[in-house]
Formats: C-alpha cells, structure tokens, sequence
C-alpha cells in the first residue's frame, strides 16, 4: 500500500481522481473497456468533482458498480446512493457503458442481492473507488465484519456508530431515521479489485485511519484490510492523517 498526505481535502480528492483515471484509461487501452467501483458520502465530494472534469476517460467504454445502498429507501430519497452517484457523477459524464444500480426497495432484497452478485461475477473490477467510516467500515460493512463471504454482494446491519455519522453528516434528519439494513459489496468482493483508490478527509476520521493503517488487521476495524492489498493508494488531508506515524509514501 502507498500512504499520500497532503494539505487539503481538495488536493487530496484531485490527486485521487488523477491515480484513478490513469488506471481506468490503462485498462481501457489494455482491453478497450474498464470496470469501477465508485463510493459516496461526503468523502467522496471532491474526488467525484475532480473525476469528472478528467479530460481523455472514454466513458462509453467503462461499467460502474457503486458499492452499497441503504435498504427500504427509493432511489428518489435524498440519502439515496442511486440518486447521489447520479446528480455527482452520472448527470456530468458522457453516458457510461453500464451502470450496475443496486436497488435497496426491491420487494425481494435476497433477490436483488443475487442479481446484483450475479453481475459483479461477470467482471474484473479495474479500479475501486473507497472511503473509511468513522467506526473503520469498508462500504457498509460494520464490525465486525464478515472477513470470508465469498458472496460479492450481503445484507448487512448498520451499527450505531455508522448510522449515527449518517445523521451527524445530514443525511437523515435524526438516527432514528437511518435505516438499520443495507445491501454492501462485500470484503473479498472489493479486494479483489486490482487498484484501489481509498481517499479519507476530515479530522473525525483520524482515529479509524489510523487503526485501518497502522493497526493489526481485524474484522473490528474491517478497513484495515486493505493492509493487504500491494495496490491500494490512500489519499488523506492532514487533518484525517494526523495521528499517523508514517509519512507519505
């Protein structure tokens, strides 16, 4: 794993774009199409916004998965991950090949969970855009999580400390408003990404990237996993890197 440090959340969110590009336009010219993981939440703000804007990316020949989506909220709910990758990312691109929607209202979630697994099984994820949680969660996999599911997509349970940053950042207008189920790409399925890009801005975060990098590996702090992964690049601000001890790398 490489550790990138840099002064603000802005530069830090750039500098991700541009390794994440590079990799999608490699596998493009390598196989004339790429796959993506693409994460949400406020962490993703700026690497989405700098995404767009990268000139060259052929994005009829790439399909995006997004990673997880509450279950038992509509796409047109304002927390939904659907509608937020669609007004950040979808609206502002020239049409991509195939967007892989997980939908968290289906009637039959164990259904839906086995379309969507089935889809994902169809390809080789290039690049895998992620976050960290404030409990150390990789996607929505809380701790602790589920280490060795071979399923690429589960039903999860929300903790309370996830779904309360999900109402501290405004999400939702109180916890008792966060649903407590989602559908999560799991653990094994995002490892097996060949690059992945994990940007974490913001001070609050600080604690649980330093236990996801400088912590033993454990399902207590599922992002610590990552440790594992020889091509994962992390992209932090000061504020989110603060109690680290290694530098930039």
């Amino acid at each position: 794993m490489q550790i990138n440090i840099y002064p603000s959340e802005q530069e830090a969110g750039r500098r991700a774009a541009q390794k994440g590009a590079d990799a999608i336009d490699a596998a493009i010219k390598a196989r004339g199409e790429a796959s993506v993981i693409l994460a949400t939440g406020a962490s993703q703000f700026e690497v989405l916004d700098a995404l767009v804007e990268m000139p060259g990316i052929d994005w009829s020949c790439v399909t995006v998965f997004h990673l997880d989506e509450y279950i038992g909220i509509e796409a047109t709910h304002s927390a939904s991950f659907i509608r937020y990758l669609k007004e950040r990312f979808l609206v502002r691109v020239p049409a991509v090949k195939y967007f892989v929607a997980i939908n968290g209202y289906a009637d039959d979630i164990d259904v839906e969970i086995e379309r969507i697994s089935g889809k994902a099984s169809q390809y080789d994820i290039d690049v895998a855009f992620v976050g960290i949680g404030e409990n150390g969660h990789l996607a929505f996999n809380d701790p602790p999580a589920d280490f060795e599911t071979d399923a690429p997509f589960i039903r999860v349970e929300l903790d309370k400390k996830c779904r309360t940053q999900q109402s501290n950042e405004g999400w939702f207008p109180t916890l008792e408003d966060v649903p407590r189920q989602a559908i999560s790409m799991s653990i094994k399925q995002i490892t097996k990404s060949a690059t992945i890009i994990c940007t974490v801005p913001d001070e609050r975060k600080a604690q649980a990237v330093k236990a996801a990098l400088e912590g033993e590996i454990t399902n207590l702090c599922p992002a610590s996993v990552l440790q594992t992964h020889a091509n994962t690049f992390f992209f932090l601000d000061t504020a989110a890197a603060r109690l680290l001890r290694k530098t930039a790398g």
